[in-house]
Parts: C-alpha cells; structure tokens; sequence
C-alpha cells in the first residue's frame, strides 16, 4: 500500500481524497494557493504546504512546484482529483519521471484518451458505438463541407483536445460552416494550445449518460453500472442520478461490457468514465474522461464500492477488492450541485463569505463539502460548495429524500443555486425522468418557479422571525464545529 499521498487539488474532492487517505491510514499532504489558505481541506490534511498565489497556473497548475514539493515531504504518490491537472498528459509522464506514482492512468493512455478523435477511434475499434462523424481532424473548409454534407446537418464542430463543452459549435446549414470552422479552430488554438478539431453528426436533445469503470494491474477490469447527467448548464453538469430511469437492464449490461473491453484493449489502469449521448434508444459515444468524476458518489451510494479506495489500492500494484459479479446497484441516489451562483442571473458565480452554513443530516443523506461558516468562496475558481447526494429505495423515494435534504441545507451570505434544485425536484417532467440535455432551456417555467421558491421563503421567515436568527443559530452551530474539529491545527508552522 502507499506510504504518503499529496493531493494535487482543492475543495471538496481534496477533503473526498483525504477521508479515503484516513480510513486506509495513509499520511496525505495538502498544497493550496494563497487564496485557499483557510480552506477547510487545508485543515484536514495531516500536513499542508502553500505553493504560490491565487492565480492556478501559478499554484494549482505549477507541476514543477506540486512534484518538488512531493519529494521533500516524502510522499509517494498523488491524487489529483478532478480538473486542474488531473488528466494532463505532460503531468503524468513528469510524476513517473520524478519516481512518484500518479494515481491515474498512464501518461501514454492519457494522452490517447486525451485526443478526441483517436479515442473515438478507439471506441469504433472495439465494437463500441460512435456518432457519426470523421475520423480523422478537418483542416480546411472544403474537407468540413463534404464531411458535413455526407453525415447531414445539423453537425457540430469540436475541438479535438477539448472538454468541459469548451468551444463546441453547433452548425445548422451549410452557409455558416465555414466561419463556424474558423471560429472552432481558434478557440481551440487558445484554451488547449492546438487547432485541432472534428466533426460529428449534432444530436438535438439527447440524454448525457456516463459509465464508471475500474481497472487494474492485473488484468481486471469491470463497471459499476451508469449514471445519467442530463440536467446540465453550457454543458456543466448539475443534478446526477444512478440508475438512469431510462436505461434497462439488458442495455445496462451490453454496454458495461462494450465499454470494459474497450478500456482493456488500451491498458487502461485506475478509475475513468465513459461518456455517451443517448438518443432514441441508441447510445452513442461522446468521450472519456481519465479521472475520477465529480459525480462519483451516486455510484458509490447505489454500489457500495468506494471508487477512491479503489484508485488508491490499483495505483499501489493491488487488485480491484470486487469483481463483476459481486456489483449489483441497488436503489437509486441523485446528486445535486451546490454552487455559488444566482439561477435567475444566468447561474453567474457569486463568491463570497459563507456568513451561515448547516448542512443537511438523517437517514441516506451524504454532503461532500470543502466549506464551513466563515469561510470565503474564492472569485478565482469553479464556484462549487458542496454535493448532496441522497440515496433511497427507489427512485421516488429518492426525490423525495431529496427534496427534504435542499429543505434543510441553509447557506447564508451568498446566493447559490438551492433554490433551483428544489424547483427541478418538483418539476413535473423531472419526476417523470424525461429529461435531455437541454432540459433546462426548454422548461422556461422554472425561472417562475425558483422565484415563487424565494418569495414564499422569505414570507415564511418573516412570519416566524427566523430572516436573521436562524442564520445567527446556524452560523454558531457550523463555528462551534469547525473550531471543535480543527482547534489542534491552529499554528502548524507549515500552515
């Protein structure tokens, strides 16, 4: 097993990391920016080193600065999470250069998985399905006007080494593909360093479905069933679920299967995820991400199987703890995204200091939090508090466990997008499970919703006198917790 990890990240997946460091025993080290320097994985760590300004590429980004620091805390590994540099080719060769294990794939596989097009070629290769689309990167606008015309429009043009829904432009007619193609290419250019970029058939409002895969050393390989994250913002995910209500069983199966042989026939190691868009009963490919995923915890509520854990036992040479066979989903868990951001001003971040907080408790209730009461949610990253993920015997239950989970999570001092889950928790189409990835442009009624959700809160406290005392009470609860918990850390030199 490993001896000491560094976690290469920030906020709630750090603190994720390091819960799974404790339970194993195994030392982990922080490393924050200036900015995080209050930051409550900061605290939790056994020990936490600052390593440069607010600016990420300066801090969160630094490889030089994560890898030195790394060796002269003796730490043998590092987890980086999500994000910041957690799938970055270039990272992963400098770890295995310096002697230190990244707990993720291999630079060689990362890089494959990295390229759009090559790991759609992958995918093709093994049988798996793929939307229509080039195999290869366009260049010039008469190869995009005859690749557009043989797969038909719409098509979508997307930067090959690209993610996050960066860049990506929808082409409906011929007339503005050409400009289209320039505009892909330059956006490109500038946010990932290459000009690269492929096209494929635009799929109009297909459903975002995703499944977990381990795979070790050993040869095992296996997945933990899918995921469904179709509620989603300028393609940023919001409200997840495990199981998807529309996928079966047989199809579960059959595409578990596609997507393991897929990631054994390029040596792939550690925990990833397969994308697909799901239209019309087809599953089409969309692409891999080679890390852990923010979502994680609704596989882990419906399986049982700790996905950290697992990336920590395969990047110390062990086998995976459950076969295939062992993994049944039980239940249903939604996730919901607490960001700072105001839903009736186009989901804007607004950071700032976290005056209140109480989090929800009780029975299938799970918060992954990096916040406390006082902390200030920095302006320079992704704006994200915390996750609520509520586990219940069926997917009703779950919606409901759900809506009494947002009832009770009272964050005071910034605006944050609790209002708009309670809102999709009581959507009519939602509790039907139709939903796609425009789910959100499409139900123009939850605006109306999330406001009448406001007014009536704010009727209510003023009622009941609870506008400032309630805040003032969960204001002292979550200090006397923090303080409580994190007293012993107060004056670490290394803080």
């Amino acid at each position: 097993m490993l001896k000491k990890i560094l976690i290469a990240n920030r906020g709630e997946i750090a603190v994720r990391v390091m819960r799974a460091c404790r339970e194993l025993d195994i030392p982990c080290v922080a490393v924050y920016s200036e900015a995080d320097r209050d930051a409550l994985f900061v605290r939790y760590a056994d020990e936490a080193y600052c390593i440069g300004p607010a600016r990420a590429s300066e801090s969160y980004l630094n490889i030089e600065k994560i890898i030195k620091t790394a060796l002269e805390k003796g730490a043998d590994a590092i987890h980086p999470g999500y994000g910041f540099l957690a799938e970055n080719s270039e990272f992963a060769a400098a770890t295995k250069a310096a002697g230190v294990r990244l707990i993720g794939p291999s630079s060689r596989v990362m890089a494959l998985m990295g390229d759009k097009v090559a790991a759609r070629n992958v995918m093709a290769k093994a049988g798996v399905p793929v939307v229509p689309g080039t195999d290869c990167c366009i260049t010039d606008p008469d190869q995009a006007l005859k690749t557009a015309s043989k797969i038909g429009y719409p098509v979508i043009i997307k930067p090959s080494g690209g993610g996050g829904g960066i860049g990506m432009t929808v082409v409906p007619d011929e007339k503005g593909l050409t400009d289209a193609l320039k505009d892909t290419q330059k956006i490109a250019a500038n946010t990932f360093g290459v000009d690269d970029v492929y096209i494929e058939k635009y799929l109009p409002n297909p459903r975002h479905i995703e499944f977990q895969i381990l795979a070790d050393s050993h040869g095992n390989a296996i997945h933990l069933g899918e995921r469904e994250c179709s509620v989603q913002r300028r393609h940023q995910k919001l409200i997840e679920e495990s199981p998807s209500p529309v996928v079966t069983q047989v199809q579960r199966e059959k595409m578990g299967n596609l997507v393991v042989g897929a990631i054994r026939s390029v040596g792939y190691e550690c925990a990833g995820t397969v994308e697909f868009l799901y239209s019309e009963g087809e599953f089409y490919f969309l692409e891999i991400n080679a890390r852990i995923q923010v979502e994680h915890p609704v596989t882990e509520m419906v399986t049982g199987v700790d996905i950290v854990k697992e990336q920590i036992r395969i990047a110390s040479g062990l086998p995976l703890s459950v076969s295939q066979e062992e993994i049944q989903m039980h239940g249903n868990a939604i996730e919901c995204r607490i960001n700072a951001e105001d839903p009736l001003n186009d989901f804007e971040p607004t950071p700032g200091k976290l005056t209140g907080y109480h989090s929800p408790g009780g029975t299938g209730i799970r918060v992954d939090s990096g916040v406390y009461s006082g902390f200030t949610v920095p302006p320079y990253y992704d704006p994200m508090i915390s996750k609520l993920i509520v586990w219940g015997k069926d997917r009703k239950e779950a919606m409901d466990r759900m809506r009494r989970a947002l009832y009770e999570y009272v964050i005071a001092g910034v605006r944050t997008n609790i209002p708009f889950h309670k809102a999709v928790m009581k959507n009519s189409r939602f509790i039907r499970g139709e939903i796609g990835t425009h789910f959100i442009e499409e139900e123009t009624g939850l605006i109306e919703d999330i406001k009448d959700l406001l007014a009536q809160e704010q009727t209510l406290g003023d009622k009941l006198s609870l506008k400032s005392g309630k805040k003032a009470r969960v204001a002292a609860i979550a200090a006397s917790v923090v303080a409580s918990q994190f007293n012993k850390h107060q004056g670490t030199e290394s803080r």
